[in-house]
């Protein structure tokens, strides 16, 4: 069994590996069980629906860390041409967990930006396992202001668990880089689209999420912050993760009554992992979608816009005095 098959998936990975012994037992034997795995490979497809069309909060989250996910890199190697990346913030250093440049979409120009993972130990050290610094999040800002003067649009790529907590991060002012980002996002003239492709966590996320269009893949999630990092502060223990999913109300789907995401992006069946080309394909025709759209705003409108769209998030209730 596939050492990264969750516990939800292990029927179906149990049933593949018995279909795969039955194929290799008939080719060795020469014996025709063509009836047997028709039924099986039957009983699979119905048990996958089952499964993959049942998901629920905590399982979407395993899906969205499933380290053979597509990254910000593959994406970008397969929607986008003639990516140039930059590095550097101009004060400290290049933040490897960060990645960005100007790249052509189609026959026209965008500044694609993303947060990056790594696959094993070594590449993750590099990546710093897909945690910025302070300075990964001054050298977007940076991109970012390139794309304005440009004139082109700007299009970030989120799969981050959060900011890096560390105090190396609190020396160089973590929350001062992130709280900038913010700023300076509002002000952009140019089309912003956020895409959530894997974890959007905390602050982390936010940082690069300042968008007109907030864009989710059906296996990501957005919130304010980790399960586990809920479930430590609200029941004292990580362990209850799985019921800090649901009470965070993170997936896509209710992102999107929430007001929070604008549209789901499909995923290949049981997950971008699956078909990192399908993935990217969904994911450029959303692009491509919303990119039109709105590129017939004025400058202005855009800044109307996605000003407009975040003060409408969020729901207040007012108790009458003397309710409680």
């Amino acid at each position: 069994m596939n050492e990264n098959t969750f516990e939800f998936e292990k029927p179906i990975a149990e049933l593949q590996n018995k279909i795969n012994e039955l194929e290799a037992f008939s080719k060795s034997s020469g014996i025709d069980c063509s009836d047997q795995l028709k039924a099986l490979n039957g009983h699979l497809e119905t048990l996958k629906s089952q499964v993959y069309n049942n998901l629920d909060a905590w399982q979407r989250i395993q899906l969205s860390r499933h380290p053979g996910r597509p990254y910000a890199l593959d994406y970008i190697e397969r929607i986008f041409n003639n990516f140039i990346e930059f590095s550097g913030d101009r004060r400290f250093r290049d933040d490897k967990a960060i990645v960005g440049g100007f790249a052509k979409f189609g026959d026209k120009p965008v500044m694609v930006i993303g947060t990056q993972k790594g696959r094993d130990m070594k590449s993750n050290v590099y990546r710093n396992f897909g945690w910025p610094h302070p300075e990964g999040y001054r050298k977007a800002n940076r991109l970012m202001r390139l794309a304005e003067k440009a004139h082109v649009p700007v299009i970030c790529l989120i799969d981050t668990p959060g900011a890096f907590p560390g105090i190396a991060s609190e020396e160089r002012h973590i929350a001062e880089a992130i709280a900038a980002n913010l700023r300076d996002m509002f002000e952009l003239t140019v089309p912003v689209v956020a895409v959530i492709i894997g974890e959007g966590g905390s602050g982390g996320a936010i940082g690069l999420g300042v968008g007109n269009r907030i864009l989710i893949m059906e296996n990501a999630y957005y919130s304010v912050i980790t399960p586990e990092g809920c479930a430590a502060i609200l029941w004292k223990d990580r362990k209850f993760a799985p019921q800090a999913a649901e009470a965070l109300q993170l997936t896509a789907d209710k992102l999107i009554t929430l007001g929070i995401a604008d549209e789901i992006i499909p995923e290949p069946f049981g997950g971008a992992h699956r078909d990192f080309d399908e993935a990217a394909k969904y994911l450029a025709d959303a692009l491509k979608k919303h990119l039109s759209e709105l590129g017939k705003l004025s400058c202005t409108k855009l800044k109307e816009q996605r000003y407009e769209k975040f003060r409408a998030m969020g729901q207040v209730e007012e108790l009458a005095e003397g309710q409680e």
